[in-house]
């Protein structure tokens, strides 16, 4: 279960990794510029500095806790809580992209909704293995 839990770690963090890289081209790949044209310049460079920091953030936590690894698994607690937010973060995510899709394609929504989900349980299964772990099964009597 151990080995289960550290390959669902990994993966989880390297997907992440991935998606902070990638977001930083997002806005050129889906041309956000285009549909930005009517707006004043400091909404178009707050979207792009929204963005790059999202991306920044997401992809820098990514590969800390890719390096941290080991402290996450010994319970160390700041170690941990930089994991459980997130998995937090995806948790959000997940929620969003069911309650307010981007309207862009059913498909489109669906794969979106599908990957969010999947990234937050291969997130989550870890994180509660690592709070359960050594914790005490057997019931207490009175």
């Amino acid at each position: 279960m151990k080995k289960i839990m550290i390959l669902s770690m990994n993966i989880a963090l390297v997907i992440s990794a991935i998606f902070g890289f990638g977001h930083f081209f997002i806005p050129y790949v889906f041309r956000w510029h285009d549909y930005l044209q009517d707006v004043p310049k400091y909404i178009v460079v707050s979207v792009d500095w929204i963005n790059f920091f999202f991306s920044l953030l997401l992809l820098g936590n990514s590969i800390l806790l890719i390096n941290y690894q080991a402290y996450i698994r010994n319970k160390n607690s700041i170690a941990l809580s930089f994991y459980g937010f997130l998995v937090f973060t995806y948790f959000c995510k997940s929620i969003i992209t069911f309650v307010y899709p981007w309207g862009v394609h059913y498909i489109a929504d669906l794969i979106e909704q599908i990957a969010s989900l999947f990234e937050f349980l291969l997130l989550l299964l870890p994180l509660i293995y690592l709070l359960l772990q050594g914790r005490d099964t057997k019931k207490a009597t009175a």
